[in-house]
């Protein structure tokens, strides 16, 4: 799907149609469409860049000044996935005049820009609106480490009681998630730092200042993605002792009812044996109730040292 926008003095308007110094939102485009695209001279192999999900963080020219920034970006698949939050190439290409972004998903941060939710934001000045893009790109994954750190504060509290591997698993589900954002900031900061060499961005101070904040922010970002992904593997070592110690404290109750219930079973069953008991045992009057208070005592006994070892 294309979408075509231009600023205007206050907001973003949208267009039907490409207009020079407009923004072509690109979202998996059809053959028809990169046709179209294609004819308005934007190269045909940067929109095979920009769409293969597999694509690293990469910067390319042509001799024609055209600039391709290929950056991933945080892409959030749902609870229900295997992994929650993964990243996805978007691509940032700068052309004489237009400036197009090409991605095989919808996501949030285009969505943004596109909502006029950006405030001065220029589709002239096609460099800073691709630095623009780029720092709302940081910014989101620093959101959403925020927002995975808040599940699994949430997941932390539920394992302490759990004897099952439920919440341990959907741990696992979010490290990964910190490991996919990981590799792509530290893809993403060696394009920023190639990106700061290029002369188109060293024409303006504003550029300059800008992507400066963005490469802070990125690196920022980046500790703070290992610094959470280390806390959350040393929980995950922690909790797998806490979930097995669960386990073992239940099953030691377990055995401990199991030996105490068993006293009155053996005590019963050995008087009920179909033998010949001596006479002042068979028939004394008081051989029951006498029977009954050496079980009870010998249970109440055993309940006592398991209570002192602290086997209950």
């Amino acid at each position: 799907m294309l979408s075509y926008y231009k600023n205007n003095e206050f907001i973003l308007e949208k267009l039907g149609e490409a207009v020079p110094n407009c923004w072509i939102d690109a979202i998996n485009p059809t053959p028809e469409e990169k046709e179209l695209l294609c004819n308005l001279g934007i190269p045909r192999d940067f929109l095979t860049y920009s769409l293969d999900i597999d694509e690293r963080s990469r910067i390319d020219e042509e001799d024609d000044g055209t600039t391709l920034i290929v950056v991933r970006v945080p892409y959030y698949q749902g609870e229900k996935e295997d992994i929650a939050y993964v990243t996805i190439p978007l691509g940032i290409i700068i052309a004489d005049k237009y400036i197009v972004t090409v991605c095989s998903k919808p996501t949030d941060i285009i969505q943004q820009f596109s909502s006029g939710k950006v405030a001065k934001l220029s589709t002239t000045k096609r460099n800073r609106f691709a630095l623009r893009l780029l720092m709302t790109t940081t910014t989101k994954f620093l959101d959403d480490v925020r927002t995975i750190n808040k599940v699994v504060d949430v997941l932390e509290d539920r394992l302490y009681a759990s004897m099952k591997n439920t919440e341990l698993l959907t741990l696992l589900k979010y490290q990964k998630s910190y490991v996919y954002f990981a590799q792509a900031l530290k893809q993403n900061e060696l394009t920023l730092v190639r990106l700061s060499r290029l002369n188109s961005f060293k024409r303006f101070e504003e550029d300059e200042d800008l992507l400066e904040d963005v490469i802070t922010e990125n690196t920022q970002a980046i500790d703070m993605t290992n610094i959470s992904s280390s806390i959350l593997s040393s929980l995950m070592d922690a909790f797998a002792s806490v979930i097995s110690n669960n386990l073992n404290v239940v099953m030691k109750v377990l055995a401990s009812v199991t030996i105490i219930m068993n006293i009155p079973v053996i005590i019963s069953g050995f008087f009920g044996m179909n033998v010949n008991f001596p006479p002042y045992i068979s028939e004394h009057p008081m051989a029951l109730p006498f029977i009954l208070l050496i079980t009870i005592i010998l249970t109440i006994l055993s309940i006592w040292i398991f209570q002192k070892k602290h086997w209950f």
